[in-house]
């Protein structure tokens, strides 16, 4: 096919119709034949797409406490079965605008050694800095979860790498 004959099918205005292409056996040159299927409609043309998700109404949804988010994801971690399922609970949980309670994190610890994940234990802590609004917040989650980071062997980054001042 011709970039000038290309140019002209794509400075056309769009049709009503729907085509797909369809490839003859000696030219394997794509030809425009009409859709045998179920007819689409579009919506909205070619500007009717769009990269961000459209946003659904939360009217008919209940706000969750942060006694009922605790108790969700600590069941979610006790289910944990594999590293995958660990990360998508770690990232789903560190989500939202809170800090996940001790209890969550308890859980997710346990489940990292469950799967025998070091990396990720250490990582729950990381995600913990990253979310508490001072260094004195983080100094308490570090105090509470001590006698578990200690019997698990959870080591924190700031341990093994050392600041360089």
């Amino acid at each position: 096919m011709s970039s000038a004959r290309l140019f002209r099918l794509a400075a056309r205005t769009p049709s009503s119709t729907f085509f797909r292409a369809s490839y003859t056996a000696r030219s394997r040159v794509p030809v425009l034949a009409p859709a045998s299927g179920p007819a689409i409609i579009a919506l909205g043309g070619a500007a009717g797409f769009s990269s961000t998700s459209k946003c659904q109404s939360a009217a008919g949804q209940e706000e969750e406490t942060f006694e009922e988010f605790s108790a969700r994801f600590e069941k979610e971690f006790d289910g944990v079965q594999d590293v995958f399922e660990l990360q998508r609970n770690l990232n789903n949980a560190f989500a939202y605008d809170l800090v996940p309670s001790v209890g969550v994190l308890t859980a997710a610890l346990k489940a990292a050694r469950r799967v025998n994940d070091f990396p990720t234990a250490v990582r729950v802590f990381e995600g913990i800095k990253s979310k508490v609004e001072n260094p004195t917040q983080y100094e308490q989650y570090l105090e509470e979860l001590k006698p578990l980071r200690e019997e698990l062997g959870v080591m924190l980054r700031e341990d093994m790498y050392p600041p360089e001042n």
